[in-house]
C-alpha cells in the first residue's frame, strides 16, 4: 500500500483524475441531501433561466433550469448517483462474468474454447443500439435492465483478454507441476491462474468504466435508458439538443459532467496501467 501511494501521488495526472473522482461520488451522495429543490419539481414560470437566476424570493439557481424550470444543478447530482451506479455495477458484472468464460475457455481449451469464443463472434456481430433496442423491447425500462444491457455489451472484452493470458500462463512450469501433482483444477484457477492475470482484469476493469458511463447517457440520449422523470445526464442532453440555440446551459453543464467523470477515470485507468505493468516499471 506504501509502494502504491507513492506511485499515486508522484504521478500529478491520476490525483488529479482521483481528485475527479472522489469529488462526482461525495457530490451525488451529499449533493442532493443539501439541494433545497427536487429534481422533477417543474414551474412553467421558471423555465430556461440562465445560469445564475435569483427569483423574487432568493431563491438561487446556479446552473439555470430546463424547459419545465426545473433546476439544473439538482438534477446532475441526481443523475450522478445513477450514473456512477450503473457504471460500476454494469462493470463488475460483465468482469466477473468475462473473467469466469475466459479462464475456463483458456484453460479448457477445445469444445469449450470454441463454443464461448463462438459466442463472443455473435455477440461482437451486434452492434451495440442495435441490441439495447431489442433488449429494450424485450425488458422493462430499469436500471436493473440497462446494468443487464451494459454487461451484455461488455463481457466479451474481459474474455478475450483473459482467454489469451490463459493460454499462455497454462504452458508455464508452475502450472504444469500443479496439474502433475494433483491440484484441483479450481484450486490452479484460484491460485495459479486468477492472480497473474488480476493486474489486467484492474486495468480493463479501470477503463471500461468510463465507456459504460458513455454507453449509459447513449441510451438515455436515444430515450432507451432509464424513464423520465428520472433525471439521467443522457436524458438531460437529449432535453437540451432543442433548446442550444437559445438556452445552451441545458445540455452543456450535463455534457461537462460527463466529460470531466470520464476524463478522471481514464487519468487514474492510464496511472493503473503504468504502475501494474511490469514491462512498463522495468
Amino acid at each position: 500500500m506504501k509502494k502504491l501511494m507513492k506511485s499515486l501521488f508522484k504521478n500529478k495526472m491520476a490525483v488529479i483524475g482521483l481528485a475527479i473522482i472522489l469529488l462526482f461520488i461525495l457530490l451525488s451522495i451529499v449533493g442532493p441531501c443539501l439541494s433545497p429543490y427536487s429534481p422533477n419539481s417543474d414551474s412553467l414560470a421558471l423555465r430556461l433561466r440562465a445560469p445564475g437566476y435569483v427569483d423574487e424570493e432568493g431563491n438561487a439557481y446556479l446552473l439555470g433550469t430546463d424547459y419545465l424550470g426545473r433546476d439544473i444543478l439538482t438534477r446532475i447530482l441526481y443523475g450522478g448517483r445513477i450514473s456512477i451506479s450503473v457504471g460500476f455495477a454494469a462493470t463488475a458484472l460483465s468482469m466477473l462474468i468475462g473473467t469466469f468464460l475466459g479462464l475456463i475457455s483458456g484453460l479448457f481449451g477445445k469444445g469449450v474454447d470454441t463454443v464461448i469464443m463462438r459466442l463472443a463472434d455473435i455477440q461482437l456481430s451486434f452492434p451495440f443500439i442495435l441490441l439495447a433496442v431489442v433488449a429494450a423491447a424485450l425488458l422493462k425500462p430499469s436500471m436493473s435492465s440497462i446494468i443487464f444491457i451494459l454487461a451484455l455489451s461488455g463481457w466479451v472484452r474481459f474474455t478475450r483478454l483473459v482467454r489469451s493470458e490463459v493460454l499462455v500462463l497454462r504452458e508455464k512450469e508452475f502450472v504444469q507441476a500443479a496439474k502433475a501433482i494433483g491440484v484441483p483444477t479450481w484450486l490452479t484457477i484460484i491460485r495459479y491462474l486468477l492472480p497473474n492475470v488480476a493486474s489486467s482484469i484492474i486495468i480493463m476493469a479501470t477503463l471500461e468504466m468510463s465507456r459504460m458511463i458513455i454507453m449509459e447517457a447513449t441510451l438515455g440520449f436515444l430515450g432507451l435508458g432509464i424513464p423520465a422523470p428520472t433525471p439521467t445526464w443522457g436524458g438531460m442532453l437529449s432535453d437540451g439538443r432543442s433548446y442550444f440555440t437559445s438556452a445552451w446551459w441545458v445540455s452543456v453543464f450535463p455534457g461537462l459532467a460527463i466529460f470531466f467523470l470520464v476524463f478522471g477515470i481514464n487519468l487514474v485507468g492510464d496511472w493503473f496501467r503504468d504502475y501494474l505493468d511490469p514491462k512498463l516499471d522495468a
